[in-house]
């Protein structure tokens, strides 16, 4: 009885870890021009929303990862976004990449720096729509 018991509890437990993960899946992502590296990553000279938060923090976190303006339909809004990572899945082709949110968007989903964008459209059609078709995931940025 004590092992069904346990094992009650473990499955109750994996239910409630999957049901807070934050994911979202085939979410528009468009692109936008921050150009990080010509800015010096710069979160103030890109008029990014989390700069107020952010821009103090070191170089070696600002670029770790590339950038996006986050609106997505599942995760925290506003500064409760700001500095959180997502690993971001191409629909089509599968490629993925992690990004850091530094940056607010209107459009519903993901606005990706035009770097990051253009590695996740590794077939070529998202710069031919406009867009690419996602899904994400909140993860570790691990620092």
């Amino acid at each position: 009885m004590k092992r069904f018991l346990a094992c009650i509890g473990l499955v109750i437990l994996c239910v409630a870890i999957s049901g807070s993960a934050q994911s979202a899946t085939n979410v528009r992502a468009t692109y936008h021009v921050y150009n990080p590296e010509q800015n010096g990553w710069d979160l103030t000279r890109v008029s990014a929303y989390c700069a107020t938060w952010d821009a103090g923090k070191s170089l070696a976190w600002r670029s770790k990862y590339r950038w996006t303006a986050f609106c997505g339909p599942v995760g925290p809004r506003g500064q409760a976004s700001c500095g959180r990572c997502l690993t971001v899945t191409n629909r089509g082709t599968g490629t993925q990449r992690t990004v850091r949110i530094v940056d607010q968007c209107s459009n519903g989903g993901l606005d990706l720096e035009e770097g990051v964008f253009r590695q996740l459209d590794t077939n070529g059609r998202g710069i031919a729509q406009g867009h690419l078709m996602v899904d994400y995931q909140f993860v570790n940025c691990g620092d």
